[in-house]
């Protein structure tokens, strides 16, 4: 299990457009990769979940990743958030 932190710079957080592009990137692994922010977390694969969750710029998240690419994908992941989120 890998697991990394990130507070969100996206003025407008994890909605629509982004939480589908968090969706189309998390596709690309066969890790499960859970994104959790206070005590809600969510299968970053369900896009409703993650809109629904609330998450806005400013908010840290923690993201874990499990499964047998995970070594690739954790870091993966981390980058894209940094990039996109």
């Amino acid at each position: 299990m890998k697991q990394f932190t990130y507070t969100i710079q996206e003025a407008v957080g994890i909605h629509a457009r982004p939480a589908g592009l968090l969706v189309k990137e998390v596709k690309k692994y066969k890790s499960t990769i859970t994104v959790a922010k206070d005590d809600k977390s969510c299968n970053a694969l369900k896009l409703m979940a993650l809109m629904g969750m609330g998450i806005k710029c400013g908010d840290t998240v923690t993201v874990t990743v499990e499964g047998e690419d995970e070594d690739v994908a954790a870091p993966a992941m981390e980058q894209f958030f940094k990039e996109h989120l």
